[in-house]
């Protein structure tokens, strides 16, 4: 595995995540729903974990919502490097790898927020789930997309 490789998967995955912030805040302009309260729920579970205290108030509203959207940025990058090692540094089939990041975001995103108890899944109607998988989706496509066309012209034939 090049370092090289890596790296190319950490942009793939911030790719990803652009796209899958992009589809999410449309599916709210869309439908005019609120925001998830996930992320900035995630952000006051971890800093309670780790004993650090936000502060009070907008300060700590701030460093909520400044917060929330870096750590998904920070699980869609892991996600690509993970992918990369996978990968083995050759371009994958499309459809295969925008299903295996895509499941692969979205089980790290859905996992951590059952495993902090901020929600859990299995209580979900069919419009919440419609709303978490279609952005994944995007995720996984942009993702994948990403990491083909930055393979080299030689590793293609591979």
């Amino acid at each position: 595995m090049r370092k090289v490789d890596l790296a190319d998967g950490a942009i793939a995955g911030a790719v990803g995540s652009t796209a899958l912030n992009v589809v999410s805040y449309l599916d709210v302009a869309l439908r005019a729903r609120p925001e998830s309260s996930a992320p900035g729920e995630t952000v006051d579970r971890l800093a309670g974990i780790a004993h650090v205290n936000l502060g009070s108030g907008a300060r700590a509203a701030n460093r909520r919502s400044g917060l929330g959207p870096l750590l998904g940025y920070g699980l869609g990058i892991a996600a690509g490097v993970a992918f990369a090692l996978y990968a083995g540094g050759r371009r994958q089939p499309l459809p295969m790898a925008t299903g295996i990041l895509g499941a692969g975001v979205m089980t790290m995103t859905d996992g951590s927020i059952t495993a902090l108890g901020i929600s859990d899944p299995r209580t979900w109607r069919r419009s919440d789930w419609i709303s978490d998988i279609i952005p994944h989706l995007a995720y996984g496509l942009a993702a994948a997309a990403t990491w083909n066309r930055l393979r080299r012209p030689s590793a293609r034939g591979r």
